[in-house]
């Protein structure tokens, strides 16, 4: 009888590719449900474990809709250890039932589809409620985060915090795995302990002040806002020691407001046809530069040379936003000046643009640099250094009101959209942004880099092609005018 049982052993928790290997195999096979034992290595005692004994691959093929893929890839990162077998005992039912899947009340689909959604609501929580710390200072920092998943669902989150913290060096601490992020690429070690991950930072108070001006009183509805955040999330939130005191605080208004009397309604007031204040002018160029000379939002002065503030006409129609000045930029308190300001300006020759009528800045102000020796080498600013900055790119846009800007780079474009935006996917396009039209395109200094010469002439005629589609924008709205 022992013989016809089959044990599978999968390489992990989330193995879902081994799952499906086997299953495929299992089912072509013809070996039943039933006869069928799901384990995962390392999760038996090694002197009882059992060898795997998957049958030899049967001639002949099945197919099952992606439908079932989606939803066995998150329902097997389900905690629930009967998975693996109901996974299958699904999959073999489907084989001769193609349409089970839309037969909500079927006692295996429902099961299933409740795990699914399990999963996924998982992941929401962990993007919600991750909280970093920062572990040293300046150039030597690093994120650390501690989460308590309820599901295997570490894998499938890490992405949205590479995207979303895309500058910045992390790691995501959990008991099962951990996720950890160098700016290229994730990689997943084992899980930890809690005493492992840092105490408390510098960083806490400012997630504190962050919850504190967001809160509304008027607003609070302590059931849904406890359903939305669970209260195991609670001991990991910088912002938790603050949700009874502001709870406590906003009953005792609302009981205060309810006691006293209502108050006269206010009589209508004549109009008054006093002229408006005028209109307070922007700031010149020349009065920013002047101020951002003695910045010190970020640490990066430290070390750079000057502020290289931003060049152009005040009345200039296009904005051209970089990363930061590089190192002959820094010496010589001029942007675009270097090897990549030159290649810029052949392009915006050839793809009609006057030079002289635009306005070039950076997202960053000040040289970020690690030295080797007698060379300063470029390291890309981090999130908090972009973001210390962008007030000053936003009062140069208010002083300018150009028609474009265009965000050479991907640093440039976090600054200039709020937000971590991938190049490829969004240049040739003209995006409207805050009453702005933005342009995204890469920076003239990847095609510097690029070893290839192929390769280097393909991307130069690519660039030139994005920044005609500002030259035909500027053409448009002369001939408006």
């Amino acid at each position: 009888m022992h013989t016809n049982m089959h044990t599978i052993t999968l390489d992990s928790e989330t193995d879902f590719d081994g799952w499906r290997k086997a299953a495929r195999r299992l089912a072509q096979n013809e070996v039943k449900p039933a006869d069928v034992t799901w384990t995962v290595r390392g999760g038996e005692p090694e002197l009882f474990a059992a060898e795997d004994n998957l049958p030899e691959a049967a001639e002949g093929t099945f197919n099952v809709s992606a439908k079932f893929v989606e939803l066995a890839k998150a329902a097997i990162l389900h905690r629930n250890p009967e998975r693996f077998a109901l996974l299958y005992r699904l999959l073999w039912r489907l084989r001769s039932h193609h349409g089970l899947l839309n037969a909500a009340t079927d006692p295996d689909v429902a099961a299933v589809s409740a795990m699914a959604r399990a999963v996924h609501r998982d992941e929401h929580k962990m993007h919600a409620f991750v909280r970093f710390r920062e572990v040293g200072r300046e150039q030597k920092s690093y994120f650390v985060a501690w989460f308590e998943p309820e599901h295997h669902i570490v894998e499938l989150a890490a992405p949205f915090f590479a995207s979303r913290f895309a500058d910045m060096p992390w790691s995501i601490l959990t008991p099962d795995v951990c996720a950890h992020w160098d700016g290229h690429e994730i990689t997943i070690t084992p899980g930890v302990a809690k005493s492992e991950a840092p105490g408390e930072d510098r960083l806490e108070e400012t997630w504190r002040r962050y919850y504190a001006s967001i809160f509304n009183p008027a607003r609070l509805k302590v059931k849904a806002m406890q359903t939305e955040m669970p209260r195991k999330y609670w001991r990991n939130l910088p912002e938790a020691s603050m949700i009874k005191p502001l709870i406590e605080s906003a009953e005792r208004s609302t009981s205060a407001m309810i006691a006293n009397e209502a108050t006269e309604p206010h009589k209508p007031q004549k109009r008054q046809d006093t002229p408006m204040a005028p209109k307070q002018a922007h700031d010149t160029i020349a009065a920013l530069r002047e101020q951002a000379a003695d910045c010190r939002a970020c640490p990066l002065w430290k070390n750079a040379t000057q502020t290289v503030f931003g060049e152009g006409p005040q009345t200039a129609s296009i904005m051209m936003v970089g990363e930061q000045p590089g190192d002959k930029e820094d010496i010589a308190g001029h942007p675009f000046v270097g090897p990549a300001g030159q290649m810029l300006d052949r392009a915006l020759e050839e793809a009609g643009i006057d030079r002289r009528k635009v306005y070039v800045t950076n997202a960053v102000k000040h040289f970020k640099f690690v030295p080797r020796g007698k060379v300063r080498l470029h390291q890309k600013p981090s999130t908090p250094e972009i973001r210390a900055c962008r007030p000053w790119y936003e009062r140069e846009l208010a002083a300018i009101e150009p028609e474009l800007v265009v965000a050479l780079g991907a640093t440039a474009a976090q600054s200039v959209l709020g937000k971590v935006t991938p190049i490829n996917r969004n240049r040739g396009r003209l995006i409207d942004h805050d009453g702005t039209k933005v342009l995204v395109t890469v920076h003239p200094s990847y095609l510097l880099r690029l070893p290839d010469a192929d390769a280097k002439a393909r991307e130069y005629r690519h660039f030139v092609d994005d920044l005609k589609i500002a030259a035909a924008l500027l053409g448009q709205s002369a001939n408006a005018a």
